[in-house]
């Protein structure tokens, strides 16, 4: 995580008191871990898979993804310093021990946003995982309720996938022309990604409704982040892929928030388009660039002052 702050010079946002502190972030995934480096800051827990009241993550995946949005670093002194270490955490399991979900876990879960959201303060929603449409009346369903958390005002964060370099391979609900689609900025090496070996993996556009996607891209490769197996001395794993793309920019969103609470999903969508770098890649590849954290807050600062007169 050091070096991604590094790379997107997250550490200057952190020394202004930028932290993300009071922006719920919902984390759609396997669950969650209670590593030292979240502190108190899950604020629930629900199990849509085993209905377990006590949290766990079986898998690893959500507790690596959470670490990044949300770590604080502290059994680190700080390396391992996830985007937003001050949001507050609502872990939602919906993929089972082997990463694998079920639509209607996964809807069912979306649901409970929809009725909870407000009560804990949730603003962003991450997901990172997805799935192909083989076909046009494929996953409608689950596109329908992603595209309700956005209508909601919810900053709903999906994964592009990673099973390019082909056209139209964005995973849904990633593919939805509303929400905040995030891709790798740099997949042009040969890394492991779920247990396998691949390259120019980060998926691409246009979608099947020929939209382009995805939206921004951000740092995917060797990210260092909170182990669910932390009481085995394990605190910090590696994982690659546009799973730990998709929390960078959730984090980078809480922190905008927590800059600006009055900016809506659609203008942080904005914001992160206006202000991202142009890589000069295909727009079906990059979308509109890499994520630049320092001017997205600089905006909704600017955003923020504005708002005032």
């Amino acid at each position: 995580m050091r070096k991604v702050r590094r790379d997107l010079n997250i550490d200057w946002i952190h020394n202004k008191g930028i932290r993300g502190k009071n922006i719920g972030v919902a984390v759609l995934d396997s669950g969650i871990s209670g590593h030292p480096d979240f502190e108190n800051r899950i604020k629930v827990f629900k199990d849509f898979v085993d209905r377990e009241r006590k949290m766990y993550d079986d898998e690893g995946h959500g507790t690596h993804v959470t670490g990044i949005i949300a770590g604080s670093g502290n059994i680190s002194k700080g390396i391992m310093t996830g985007i937003a270490p001050k949001a507050d955490i609502i872990s939602i399991k919906v993929l089972n021990k082997k990463g694998i979900g079920k639509e209607e876990n996964v809807i069912n879960g979306i649901k409970w946003i929809i009725d909870n959201g407000k009560r804990y303060g949730i603003r962003v929603v991450n997901i990172s995982f997805g799935t192909l449409k083989k076909n046009e009346s494929d996953n409608n369903k689950l596109t329908a309720m992603v595209e309700l958390l956005w209508d909601l005002g919810y900053v709903v964060v999906a994964a592009a996938g990673n099973s390019g370099p082909g056209p139209s391979s964005i995973s849904t609900p990633g593919d939805s022309k509303k929400i905040i689609t995030v891709g790798a900025d740099n997949d042009n090496v040969r890394m492991m990604v779920n247990g396998k070996m691949v390259y120019n993996y980060s998926g691409r556009g246009p979608t099947k409704q020929c939209i382009q996607k995805p939206d921004i891209v951000a740092p995917a490769n060797g990210i260092y982040s909170c182990c669910n197996l932390w009481r085995k001395n394990y605190f910090y794993v590696q994982k690659s892929g546009t799973s730990m793309s998709t929390p960078i920019v959730s984090g980078i969103i809480c922190l905008m928030l927590s800059v600006n609470p009055k900016l809506t999903n659609v203008q942080c969508k904005k914001i992160i388009k206006e202000t991202a770098n142009d890589l000069n890649m295909d727009k079906n590849r990059q979308g509109w660039g890499k994520v630049s954290a320092q001017k997205a807050i600089e905006k909704a600062n600017a955003s923020l002052l504005w708002n005032t007169f």
